[in-house]
Order: structure tokens, then sequence, then C-alpha cells
């Protein structure tokens, strides 16, 4: 089975499970095939799948990963002991652990094709995710509380596992409680990847999307809380900082010194 035929099989399957969906015409473009795909994951609520399907979902995100390319953060050169920044897209790095900014329902973005990393993670992850995270919040019984952390495995992604962290909406004025909890983000997902072992995490910059959280000040404190963790703990974990847009590289190469 080809990549088409793989894309073609797991639209078939998802309009098929619902009733609403079945007339919905399969587009002949392989561009807006990709698009209905993502909708299709996107809006899926958590329940199992066939074997089949995740078999065959399996093999088309990993293709579509490996032709994004595939970037193991050790090629990288650090900008200083332990400490790395990249410019590119986290569903493609190959690390420890990935962190992803979640909300705090914690079943990442129902947003057809949306742009935020949750709804990025989500999808190249497959519908598995959604699955395990539906169980841990039913096991928990409550939302997820701001500056926590969990931890799921990354299942298509390069990544051994995904923390899940939910910052700070900046609604009105920065405060310091903003500031607080963000580095309490930083500081529960350092502390869960060591608890499990990891060797290497890759930040997102939480909180600086739709939840408003301005990014220069959210990159101070990112790099100041990694920072005192390692010389606080004598911590050896390998941190990389990754980010979307030039800008962004821009002020975390100020803040770090990169060249």
């Amino acid at each position: 089975m080809n990549q088409s035929e793989r894309r073609l099989f797991l639209i078939r399957y998802l309009l098929y499970e619902k009733d609403e969906y079945r007339d919905i015409a399969v587009p002949a473009e392989r561009g807006d095939q990709e698009r209905l795909l993502r909708a299709l994951f996107n809006v899926r609520p958590p329940m199992k799948a066939s074997d089949e399907f995740l078999r065959i979902e399996g093999e088309y995100l990993r293709e579509e990963l490996e032709r994004k390319g595939i970037t193991d953060y050790r090629t990288l050169s650090p900008v200083e002991e332990g400490i790395y920044l990249w410019l590119g897209d986290i569903t493609t790095l190959r690390c420890d652990a990935i962190v992803n900014a979640a909300n705090s329902e914690m079943l990442g973005c129902f947003i057809p094709n949306h742009g935020c990393i949750d709804n990025a993670i989500h999808t190249y992850a497959g519908i598995e995710l959604r699955e395990e995270c539906d169980r841990i919040m039913r096991a928990q019984g409550h939302e997820e509380e701001t500056g926590k952390a969990r931890i799921t495995k990354a299942y298509n992604l390069p990544s051994r596992f995904i923390i899940h962290t939910v910052g700070p909406i900046v609604s009105g004025r920065l405060d310091d409680g903003h500031r607080r909890l963000l580095a309490s983000c930083y500081t529960e997902c350092l502390r869960l990847a060591e608890e499990n072992g990891l060797k290497s995490i890759a930040f997102c910059s939480i909180s600086t999307g739709v939840f408003r959280f301005p990014i220069e000040e959210a990159a101070r404190i990112a790099t100041e809380t990694v920072r005192d963790h390692r010389k606080r703990t004598g911590s050896g974990i390998e941190v990389i900082f990754d980010v979307f847009k030039e800008q962004d590289y821009d002020i975390y190469k100020g803040l770090l010194g990169a060249d």
C-alpha cells in the first residue's frame, strides 16, 4: 500500500465512523485530501479504532514525518553546556521528550487544521495519544492545573515521550502570578522528565501563542528557569529550546548568546 492508498483508507474509515460524515465526498487533489484527513483526526473524540487502522495510520504518519525530515538533536551544536537552540518543527525532532503546550482539558486541539502546536503534535502522534490523555483525565477527575505537567507516549513521533503542560493565559496585564506559573511549567516538565529517566527534552515556547504571553518575557523565564534548575540540581538533562519563527529564534539567541 502506497502513501496515497493509505491516506484514502484512513479518510474513508474516519468518514464511515459517523453517519453525518458518510455523504462527504473525498476530494481528488492530494492537498485537499491531506487537509480533510487532518481535520478528521482533529475532531475525532477519544475512542478505539481497529488494529488495521492503527497499523496503516502509523505507516502513513511515519512516512509523512520522514518526508518532512527528522532531526536528531545530537546533530545540533549546543549554545552552552547542555543547552541547544533550534528553529524547526518540533514534531520532527528526535529526542527523549518534546513538550506540548496543552489546554486544561488535555485532550488536544479539536479545531480542524488549527495552527497551534497542540494540534500538530496530536495530528502526527496519531489518535492513540488522545485516548491516552483521556484515560489520564478520567482517572484524575478534574481539569489539569496550570503550571503542572503530565507525560504520555509519543506514538508515531520520532521522540519517545510527550510531556504536556498547561501554561498561564494572559487575558489582561502580565503579572507576577503569570510569571510564577510559567516558570512552574518548565520546572515541572524537567522534574517529570528526570523522574522518568529521560536524558533530553525539547521545549516549545509555552503560552506564547493563543495564550498571549509576551515572547520576550516568556523566553527570559524559560532560559533562566532551565539554567537555574541545571545549576541548583546538578542535572545533566540536555535541553533544546525549539522555536518556529525567525523572530523568536533571534530573541532566544540573544538570551543564550548563540552565534
